[in-house]
């Protein structure tokens, strides 16, 4: 007890010792509070000032930005009339197409997803029965001449073989016939013209009295064409009711015009005594009249046109709300995937009865209902007793020469009940690129296809439109798998170069000038899509834009294309979709560009635009204005702040033609929301 009263008497008094401070460290402790105030007063003090200066700046930058925004839309009415006359040259370019129109470029229209002007649709339906029977005729014509050559076999067969086989090709088909003349069970690999074309056959066939018929036909007529837009009820919006007004007004009040005309010419016949002076005043008061309604009716004409053209080209740009209907496997959706190197006719024929020499005769039995199709496998198979007895052919065909796949093609076989493609049937797929070999298994015969995604190469990773010379530019569209460079001058395009993994690839459509549709048909021809449809957003990761703030920004980039270049920026797809953010800068010389360009930075949307403060390497995307800038309304008056009077010049003598087919190439494209 003792001991333990000891230990608590001990701890108290260490703990008494604890508690107690010195002067000295009460003096520390009491400067320390007192710089830990003032710290926190300076603190304070300099915040109430930075929050006052952050304050003016604010206020400052709003009360800049009201006098800007008051300034641009003080003189936004002249801009835009100023505008508005740059932008005639679309219906001036118009009239020119539809003045020198053939009725041969509406199939292009057509199977481009064009709308073309509803009032010529009747034009447009006879141009597809002639295409179709044009077409028909001409594969009737290649089935005749496989029929002729098989009632020759005998007389065309080879030395070694003893079989027959023949190869005829012309400029769009090529027709490949074997005809099974010894029946030998070991030849059954056929190969054409030493080329690794052909089949491998089961044992049945090869020991049967058979032809194979295999019709390339480079085009593909198989597939039905899409139809033409009825006359614009779906688009009301065409032309406003306002405008169809006064056109009628006008005209309306010419015919009275003229009315009044012949009344007053009745009536001076009766005073032939008036003065002279007085007739002649007349005169050119009633001509004055007449000619006034006369401009005014030719103004309204073009504004009619110009509505027509603008409605048009927004057809280009809008999207669909919703896919036609669902395609269930194995039908081939046309929207998604698109066929590429004509249609492979593929068909097993009976062999029809040969010549025989008969004293020095040459006699044939000629079928009144001419070549059969042999059935594979037959409908009815009971006397066969292995199950495997009818195995699925092996097919090798050749990709045509001027077709880029960029993955490994899928086979297709036409369904003629259903009218439509399916990949059902089909199966041991091989491709080789090198050699452009593709190898299948086909369980029936008919009509086969090669396919591929439309949009393999949306969406872009890049893009720039940059002058060349007077009327003509180069618009380079970079993809994951290539790079394609367009030159346009006038109104025509061609496909300048093509870069596979940075090695460039001869095409047989490079130099061929051809107008904005027929390239763009020739393109996706050639397997080089890079044409969104109505339907492409369901398929691709896109950078979704207003239709008509991209329609504008198209327009004015292309009245601006033969000075400034034009480039993609990362920034586009982080502003909202009621604005647009790209590259521009002044490009009148010839060479190409330095490696580090000096690109402003410019957002539009649609009624005004802006030179942004950032550049490509900033770490966050902004809004602000560029030091000493300004807003316009157009893109026009907006790259005149910091343009040359020579660039301005050389944009106001630009081609309308020229204009129009930039635009067209820009609308077709979609840069600003594919990429």
């Amino acid at each position: 007890m003792l001991i333990a009263f000891l230990k608590v008497v001990a701890f108290v008094k260490s703990g008494s010792k604890k508690k107690k401070i010195t002067k000295a460290e009460r003096l520390k402790q009491l400067q320390e509070e007192e710089k830990r105030q003032k710290e926190e007063e300076e603190a304070r003090v300099k915040h109430e000032k930075e929050e006052m200066e952050r304050l003016e700046i604010q206020r400052t930058e709003k009360e800049k930005w009201r006098k800007l925004e008051a300034k641009a839309l003080e003189r936004s009415n002249e801009e835009l009339e100023e505008l508005y006359l740059l932008e005639r040259c679309f219906p001036e370019a118009e009239k020119l197409k539809r003045e020198k129109r053939l009725l041969s470029q509406w199939k292009h229209y057509i199977q481009c997803d064009g709308s073309p002007d509803p009032s010529i649709s009747q034009e447009i339906n006879t141009f597809i029965s002639l295409w179709k029977e044009e077409t028909n005729e001409t594969f009737e014509a290649v089935i005749a001449k496989s029929k002729l050559v098989l009632n020759q076999a005998s007389t065309l067969a080879d030395l070694d073989s003893g079989n027959m086989e023949k190869v005829i090709q012309d400029e769009n088909v090529t027709l490949y016939v074997w005809a099974n003349l010894k029946k030998n069970p070991r030849y059954r690999s056929v190969r054409f013209s030493e080329t690794q074309i052909g089949f491998e056959i089961p044992r049945i066939l090869a020991t049967s009295d058979i032809a194979l018929r295999l019709l390339h036909t480079h085009y593909d007529h198989v597939t039905p064409l899409r139809p033409v837009p009825a006359a614009s009820q779906e688009n009301p919006s065409t032309v406003t009711p306002f405008v169809k007004g006064e056109v009628k007004s006008v005209e309306a009040a010419i015919s009275k015009n003229l009315q009044e005309e012949c009344k007053q010419q009745e009536n001076e016949s009766h005073s032939v005594h008036e003065e002279e002076t007085k007739v002649m005043e007349e005169q050119d008061d009633t001509e004055r009249q007449t000619e006034e309604p006369e401009a005014t009716k030719c103004d309204l004409e073009m504004k009619l046109l110009s509505e027509t053209v603008s409605a048009a080209q927004m057809l280009l740009l809008e999207n669909a709300c919703e896919k036609p209907y669902s395609f269930e496997d194995p039908e081939v959706d046309l929207y998604q995937f698109t066929t590429l190197g004509g249609v492979y006719h593929l068909d097993i024929l009976e062999l029809p009865p040969q010549c025989k020499p008969v004293k020095g005769w040459m006699i044939v039995e000629i079928l009144k209902e001419g070549l059969q199709k042999y059935v594979y496998p037959p409908e009815t198979s009971e006397d066969f007793e292995m199950e495997n007895a009818f195995p699925p052919i092996e097919v090798m065909l050749k990709v045509h020469e001027n077709v880029i796949f960029f993955e490994d093609p899928m086979v297709a076989r036409w369904d003629a009940e259903g009218k439509h493609w399916k990949t059902d049937g089909i199966s041991n797929v091989s491709y080789q690129p090198e050699d452009r070999l593709i190898t299948f298994s086909l369980e029936t015969f008919g009509p086969v296809t090669l396919i591929q995604d439309a949009h393999v190469n949306m969406p872009y990773q890049s893009w720039e439109l940059r002058p060349l010379d007077v009327n003509k530019v180069l618009l380079t569209v970079t993809t994951v798998f290539t790079e394609i460079q367009i030159q346009i001058k006038e109104n025509l395009c061609k496909l300048a170069s093509i870069k596979l993994s940075n090695k460039r690839h001869s095409s047989a459509l490079e130099e061929k000038w051809m107008s904005p549709v027929s390239f763009i048909i020739a393109l996706k021809e050639a397997g080089l899509n890079i044409f969104p449809t109505g339907h492409s957003h369901f398929y691709v990761v896109t950078n979704y834009k207003l239709p008509l703030v991209e329609m504008k920004a198209y327009r004015q980039m292309a009245l601006l294309s033969s000075a400034f270049a034009f480039s993609w920026s990362r920034w586009n797809t982080e502003c909202d979709p009621k604005n647009v953010v790209f590259k521009v800068r002044e490009h009148l010389t010839k060479e190409e560009p330095s490696q580090n360009p000096n690109w402003n930075f410019l957002m539009f949307s649609g009624d005004r635009a802006q030179s942004l403060k950032i550049n490509e390497s900033s770490e966050a995307f902004s809004k602000a204005l560029k030091e000493e800038t300004e807003f316009h309304s157009t893109l026009y008056h907006m790259v005149k702040d910091f343009a040359s009077k020579e660039a301005m010049e050389k944009v106001r003598l630009s081609s309308c033609q020229f204009i129009d087919s930039v635009c067209h190439l820009l609308l077709s494209t979609r840069l600003l929301s594919y990429s």
